[in-house]
């Protein structure tokens, strides 16, 4: 992590008056936050501070983000929102441990070096990492849940069978471990998806003779 603390943000002109345009608002409040974490950690800011470092109203923060953990995982989230459409696109004649493990190393190319969210390269200095524990858990419960119907769909089962919610949740444990890895290896890590494909298709082999 020490390696990663000269990481500078980009800052844009702060005009005066009635703050930014509406269309940028989203990526300046995200800057503003990242700028903000630095500089007085995660717990010692507010979403006022946050707003009025980015010009805009606390009405308009909400009006992005439904809470300031939102804001620690904006690329995890835009990758996730488009999964099931990564899943929909896997090819329907592979089987259905090979299509997930096809969807979830596809999901992990969506992540370089350069995207992992600030505050898990910086959780040291931004203080984050029991915020983002606890913010982790229902984003990997909405994947496990995706998954889990994506498998009970392939391998034609009901939805809610315990195959499917068990393969999902060991595929999305051994996913979360490789990029937890993939995070603390700081400026030396390369791609993400080798190590998510390494660490989840021993799992899609162990549950594919039953699935």
């Amino acid at each position: 992590m020490g390696g990663e603390r000269t990481m500078t943000l980009p800052h844009s002109p702060r005009p005066s008056g009635s703050g930014r345009p509406r269309s940028s608002s989203r990526e300046m409040l995200a800057e503003a936050a990242a700028e903000l974490f630095l500089e007085q950690t995660y717990a010692g800011t507010t979403v006022d501070d946050i707003a009025r470092r980015a010009g805009v109203s606390r009405a308009t923060f909400f009006n992005y983000f439904g809470s300031k953990s939102d804001l620690l995982w904006l690329e995890v989230d835009e990758a996730l929102a488009a999964f099931d459409t990564t899943l929909a696109a896997v090819p329907a004649d592979l089987p259905p441990m090979d299509a997930v493990l096809d969807a979830v190393t596809r999901l992990a190319d969506a992540f370089g070096p350069g995207r992992l969210p600030l505050a898990v390269t910086q959780v040291d200095l931004m203080g984050t990492d029991a915020e983002l524990q606890a913010s982790a858990l229902p984003r990997f419960l909405a994947l496990v849940r995706s998954l889990q119907s994506f498998i009970a769909a392939r391998a034609g089962s009901a939805p809610d069978a315990l195959l499917p919610r068990a393969a999902a949740t060991a595929v999305v444990g051994a996913a979360v471990s490789a990029a937890a890895a993939w995070a603390r290896a700081g400026v030396r890590r390369g791609a993400l998806a080798p190590l998510v494909r390494a660490a989840v298709a021993p799992v899609c082999a162990g549950y594919a003779s039953a699935l």
